[in-house]
């Protein structure tokens, strides 16, 4: 058996708990998934099973709910089986930028009234996976979204995960969906983060070690020191970011600060202390330098050093990634005093997020030093109408993708932390944030 080991260079080797271990039926020692699909199944359920599963919040944002509205119909449902668990966001394309989007728009709209569904989000509230976070999430419960960062949840204790639009029409309908209950992998992560290093610098050196593929339909349980200290907002960074290695659901166990972020929406399902893994992986990020992903695969992850000095035309801080109060005050801090040399582009994950920042002064900062603010909402991350690079043009982003055409079919799209974006709104070149005065 290949021994554990901690690096901050290398992950661990596999540990001997093999697929096998968990789908045998005489396993007895949950992970934190098999406990919420058992409770959500009234099973056993264990790695590998089939189970029929009752969801406990449904999420379809005016990019997805098109589709499941249209499938709900030809199916032959007339009515949601719970209104109030179903949440509709409006956070892709907002405000609409032109008349076949509105028309979409109104139509949803339309079928929202009809349901009488009371969770309905407009333009200016925020991207979905905030809104989930801020006001429904809560630990041990089973939310699908019809998006693929659902996965978000998973840092107040919840199992999220993205399905189709199809799929969504079902829950819409019976409130029920199989699921495949995945293998889990224990990921833990100790040291001390160094200045002008974050969430998302973690985020992307675990991808880039593990790969876009190498989690594929696992859920990942995240531990460890560097785990603890990270606040509420770094743990959604480090979550919403897991299904860019495949996983099915990352998730962080409930702590106090997981608790006080709640406030009134105290519960909590944690792995037994002998749970079963299929593999345990251990990071030491101690002296872990701000990480860079390159056009055009999130994996593709480099030491900020191996690529400063890249030129860029654009900056963008924001999305479900990057997009909240500290995003935004730590680049504010940055920007304070100075000027962008390239264009800027912010946006707010939340109409809170914008009133926290307008109250905080960090707008007014923003602002000053050349920023240009977006409504909360996606903003240029899916490239649809704000923000969309032109042939050849590069982009340092926040987000969550770097895909080629995601921000425009002709762009470059190198993603960062809200530090390292700052450091090069000022450079006009991908800059270390470290070496800012």
């Amino acid at each position: 058996m290949a021994s554990k080991r901690r690096s901050n260079t290398r992950i661990s080797e596999k540990t001997g708990k093999n697929n096998d271990t968990n789908s045998s039926r005489g396993h007895t020692i949950p992970t934190i998934s098999e406990k919420i699909l058992s409770r959500a199944s009234g099973t056993d359920a264990l790695a590998g099973d089939f189970v029929l599963a009752d969801i406990d919040c449904a999420m379809a944002h005016d990019g997805t709910s098109v589709l499941a509205l249209k499938a709900f119909t030809e199916m032959g449902a007339n009515r949601v089986w719970n209104r109030d668990r179903i949440v509709i966001p409006f956070d892709h394309i907002i405000p609409s930028n032109k008349e076949t989007t509105s028309e979409l728009h109104r139509k949803v709209r339309e079928w929202v009234r009809k349901q009488g569904i009371p969770n309905f989000f407009d333009i200016g509230e925020g991207i979905c996976h905030q809104i989930i976070a801020e006001r429904f999430a809560r630990p041990g419960m089973l939310i699908v979204g019809a998006d693929s960062h659902s996965c978000t949840y998973g840092a107040l204790g919840a199992f999220g995960t993205g399905i189709g639009a199809t799929e969504m029409a079902e829950v819409f309908a019976s409130g029920k969906l199989w699921f495949r209950v995945p293998q889990s992998i224990r990921i833990t992560v100790d040291g001390t983060l160094g200045g002008m290093v974050s969430a998302k610098d973690v985020t992307l050196h675990i991808i880039g070690r593990i790969g876009s593929g190498g989690a594929t339909y696992n859920a990942v349980e995240y531990y460890g020191e560097t785990i603890s200290d990270l606040s509420i907002s770094g743990r959604m960074t480090l979550c919403n970011m897991s299904v860019e290695m495949g996983a099915k659901a990352g998730i962080v166990p409930p702590d106090e600060k997981t608790f006080g972020f709640l406030k009134d929406r105290p519960h909590s399902v944690y792995a037994d202390p002998d749970a079963s893994y299929m593999d345990e992986l251990f990071f030491d990020v101690t002296d872990l330098e701000p990480q860079v992903a390159l056009p055009h695969a999130v994996d593709n992850v480099q030491p900020v050093g191996d690529v400063e000095g890249t030129p860029v035309d654009q900056v963008f801080i924001g999305s479900c990634t990057n997009g909240r109060f500290e995003d935004l005050k730590v680049a504010a801090d940055i920007l304070n005093g100075k000027k962008v040399c390239v264009r800027t582009v912010v946006a707010p994950a939340s109409r809170s997020v914008l009133i926290e920042a307008v109250d905080a002064g960090v707008v007014s900062t923003l602002l000053s030093a050349g920023a240009v603010i977006l409504p909360p909402g996606c903003g240029p991350c899916l490239g649809a109408h704000q923000g969309v690079l032109g042939e050849g043009e590069v982009c340092l982003s926040t987000a969550n993708r770097n895909f080629k055409g995601r921000m425009g079919t002709g762009g470059f799209v190198y993603l960062a932390s809200p530090e390292t974006a700052a450091a090069t709104a000022l450079s006009g070149e991908i800059t270390d944030p470290r070496g800012i005065d």
